[in-house]
């Protein structure tokens, strides 16, 4: 069993991001993972705007990666880029924070213009802070989503069924080979 630590880098407290994460969680929690959440918008905007490495919620997130095998990485896309919550929270990490973890990098937004976002934006960043697998990543447009009142996700079956594709690849990848499972054993070589 992998740790996986989802983190949800948008500033909305209603975020499509955010619930669709969530949702992920689940499935990944049902293949045998522990997945700890972790919503960027809940740590502390001063700690985050000021480079305040020292912050205890700063502090405990880095921990928080520190002891994760991997690590799931949602965002919105604005202006063609990652949210920049994300990136003041990964300016925070120590450089090689990713080293030796396998990571999915998400992203959601409001036109297929953003779906390269995740390739030259977030992909080159999680590079260069170690990550020792990226996996395909996936794009999401928010058409797509419906967030209901009562917190819950439904995803369009289209985007579902490529979305669960590459979580299941990612969890195949944390399962590693060898664990009698032909396609996980597939997937990771």
């Amino acid at each position: 069993m992998s740790t996986v630590l989802s983190v949800s880098g948008s500033p909305s407290a209603t975020s499509r991001t955010a619930r669709l994460l969530r949702g992920l969680d689940a499935r990944l929690a049902a293949q045998g993972h522990q997945v700890i959440p972790l919503d960027v918008r809940t740590l502390p905007a001063e700690a985050l705007l000021h480079a305040d490495f020292g912050h205890p919620e700063i502090v405990r997130a880095t921990q928080l990666v520190a002891r994760a095998d991997a690590v799931v990485i949602g965002t919105p896309v604005y202006k063609a880029a990652y949210s920049g919550l994300l990136k003041a929270l990964l300016d925070l990490l120590p450089q090689y924070a990713l080293e030796g973890k396998t990571v999915l990098p998400l992203a959601t937004g409001g036109s297929t213009a953003h779906v390269l976002a995740i390739d030259y934006g977030l992909r080159p960043v999680l590079a260069s802070m170690g990550a020792a697998h990226i996996t395909p990543g996936w794009f999401v447009l928010d058409k797509h989503i419906e967030a209901r009142e009562d917190g819950s996700v439904v995803v369009d079956a289209a985007a579902r069924e490529g979305l669960e594709r590459v979580v299941d690849q990612f969890s195949a990848v944390l399962s590693g080979p060898g664990t009698g499972d032909a396609e996980a054993d597939a997937v990771a070589a």
